[in-house]
């Protein structure tokens, strides 16, 4: 255990945080979510598992080390409702309270079709595996830099 690091971090979880740069994304997702068989395709090449976390809390965990990219307009990336985009899940309007609160400013979401977010998905450095039962509870974060003292 460590000063200042969320109990509820795994070792594994903040070594994927530290080896992550700036314009990296991790995925956030839920337990419907193909996580394996995506997570292969990712630079860190295997899920980690957040088990016992739904996604808000996942989130506001990772944020408490993670700062997002204020250098792209959309930082964060949902998943859109199959069939009726107009839908909105809880687990966004929870989500975005998160964000909200973390960066104390509003936040703007940017939604993909399904797989569209499975291909975006691919392409990040890795993939979180929360016990969220969902559904639409898959999020992309966009690392942003961290600011720090020189040495």
């Amino acid at each position: 255990m460590l000063k200042g690091i969320d109990q509820r971090l795994s070792p594994e979880l903040v070594y994927a945080l530290l080896l992550m740069g700036h314009g990296d994304d991790i995925v956030i997702c839920d337990v419907n979510h193909p996580a394996t068989s995506i997570a292969k395709s990712t630079t860190y090449g295997h899920v980690i598992n957040f088990a016992g976390a739904d996604i808000p809390t996942a989130i506001t965990v990772i944020l408490s080390l993670m700062p997002l990219d204020t250098f792209v307009p959309m930082p964060v990336v949902g998943m859109k409702v199959v069939g009726d985009s107009a839908v909105i899940p809880d687990i966004r309007q929870r989500v975005q309270k998160v964000l909200d609160e973390s960066q104390s400013m509003p936040i703007t979401i940017r939604y993909l079709e399904r797989f569209d977010f499975y291909e975006a998905a691919k392409k990040s450095f890795a993939i979180v595996r929360t016990s969220d039962s969902g559904p639409y509870g898959c999020f992309i974060l966009k690392k942003g830099v961290v600011d720090l003292q020189p040495i």
